[in-house]
């Protein structure tokens, strides 16, 4: 319900548009140039899904299939703006996401539905053995010059915060601060992510008495006398 949760992906889609008009004046374009979208969280609005888990009582994975397939998903403020000003700009769209591959059907469809452009099955590279993106990375790198890179989660970018610690995945953060708002567009996602991950040594199979445990360890709280 934070209308600053909005603000900030109209902030990183406008941050996109500046850094891509930048990019542009000076590309070479020795091969077409590419930007790699991921979908949830950063296109697609998955916020009613969480919501069933906290009035439910369930988690991910039950019922995300069916979250996905029923096509309800909303863009995130922004996002079809930008993704179409990309398209105007003759540069090549990708989508790169962890939904596994019997998703493509729902996902193109729901894609097409809010009018996102270049949506085509080869040009939308879903998950099939791993959730590490770097391989899809490479292959659209072997046709293009990927010229930004946008999403929700650091291993959206690279792996080098994959199966880190809190500590660790900040040092990444801090090591690319130079990027974000260029090459690397962040947008926000208090829900889950890596960084919930992190707190549980990545040991989803936790109870939830365990991750609230966690939780809490992981607060820097203030101690008052």
């Amino acid at each position: 319900t934070a209308a600053e949760t909005r603000a900030m992906c109209y902030q990183a889609f406008n941050a996109a548009r500046m850094s891509l008009d930048l990019t542009l004046q000076t590309a070479k374009q020795d091969k077409p140039l590419a930007i790699v979208f991921d979908i949830d969280e950063t296109l697609l609005d998955n916020s009613p899904y969480q919501a069933a888990c906290v009035h439910t009582g369930i988690s991910y994975p039950t019922y995300w299939k069916e979250w996905v397939q029923s096509g309800l998903c909303e863009p995130i403020p922004g996002a079809v703006e930008f993704v179409q000003y990309a398209d105007s700009r003759g540069v090549d769209v990708f989508y790169v996401s962890n939904r596994k591959i019997h998703n493509m059907e729902a996902t193109i469809e729901n894609l097409n539905k809010y009018n996102f452009p270049q949506v085509k099955e080869d040009q939308i590279l879903l998950r099939e053995t791993t959730s590490n993106k770097t391989p899809r990375r490479e292959k659209i790198e072997e046709t293009h010059e990927i010229i930004m890179l946008v999403g929700d989660n650091l291993g959206d970018f690279n792996e080098e915060a994959s199966k880190k610690s809190i500590d660790d995945r900040f040092a990444v953060a801090d090591k690319y601060q130079n990027q974000y708002g260029r090459t690397y567009i962040v947008l926000p996602n208090p829900m889950y992510g890596d960084w919930e991950g992190a707190m549980y040594d990545f040991n989803y199979k936790l109870s939830p008495e365990e991750k609230d445990e966690l939780r809490n360890e992981a607060m820097k709280v203030f101690k008052y006398e």
